[in-house]
């Protein structure tokens, strides 16, 4: 079991996150999603650009899973070809290519838990979390059962979390890691003052570092979903409750300590009358250019 999990210890999430580069509320949050509701029917929440984010939650998340399960799945079905840190690389670069993919449609959750941490800090309305949840937690299975119906159904590759250690252990790591992922997700996709186009990259990069190095011990989840859809498919429930509890609980904690030091709403060219440093530097540049002219 230990083995498995250090085999295939490069999940995540997760992530996600919403309008990249600007303060206000995601795309979907509670304004938005008032705004899309069809005038006739504005007691219902359902409308077409609510059911294009939840296509786009179900098919995000189920590339997500299946690249990163399926890399796992691969790396022990060939004798480590791609070994753990090309695993570890996989889980970061999808889940970057993916919130470029569909970041603008739907946010780019593609995590329960970043769901509920947004919706406690009233950056997405709480009506439609759990559309969201269903959505990831489907496509998460429908990506474990591909993965299951493409490698012959063997039991023995199982691409789902488990605790290597004792579950106390691997709860604590899940909390930490989410705690960061999540820390990192209000950072660049919340706040203004940072660099918004950057923010798949970061948010990608965080998910490789935390894959590296908490991957042996509990699999580096961050995710329920990418727990729940393999152990839903393989029937394999071992230390669940460390991955519902301990990523949600991390990044419920992550958004509100990150909201908590954000100090102001207003973005910081309002206040130093400059934007990101890539702005000021080509605003420099081109005030330099014209000194010339």
């Amino acid at each position: 079991m230990g083995e498995n999990v250090r085999a295939n210890g490069n999940h995540e999430v997760a992530l996600n996150v919403k309008d990249i580069g600007t303060d206000n509320p995601p795309a979907h949050d509670s304004s938005s999603a008032s705004r899309s509701v069809d005038n006739n029917n504005s007691t219902s929440c359902i409308s077409v650009p609510f059911l294009q984010k939840m296509i786009a939650e179900v098919l995000g998340t189920y590339f997500l899973i299946f690249a990163g399960c399926g890399v796992a799945i691969v790396d022990m079905d060939k004798d480590k070809v791609i070994t753990f840190p090309g695993v570890a690389i996989v889980w970061g670069l999808v889940v970057m290519v993916m919130i470029y993919s569909v970041g603008h449609i739907s946010g780019a959750h593609f995590n329960p838990a970043v769901t509920i941490a947004f919706a406690t800090c009233r950056r997405f309305p709480w009506i439609q979390v759990p559309a969201y949840v269903i959505c990831q937690v489907v496509g998460a299975t429908l990506a474990s059962g591909t993965l299951r119906l493409v490698f012959n159904g063997h039991q023995a590759q199982f691409a789902g979390t488990t605790p290597a250690g004792s579950d106390l252990q691997s709860f604590v790591i899940e909390f930490i890691i989410t705690f960061y992922l999540m820390f990192v997700i209000s950072g660049v996709a919340t706040d203004n003052r940072a660099i918004g186009e950057l923010a798949g990259l970061a948010i990608g990069a965080t998910i490789l570092l935390n894959v590296m190095f908490a991957g042996p011990i509990s699999g580096a989840s961050m995710n329920p979903a990418r727990t729940l859809g393999p152990a839903i498919v393989a029937n394999r429930y071992k230390g669940i409750w460390v991955y519902m509890v301990g990523p949600i609980a991390g990044a419920v904690a992550g958004a509100w300590v990150y909201n908590l030091i954000r100090f102001t709403d207003k973005p910081l060219r309002e206040i130093t009358k400059s934007g990101s440093f890539l702005k000021s530097k080509g605003s420099s540049v081109g005030r330099n250019s014209s000194s010339h002219r």
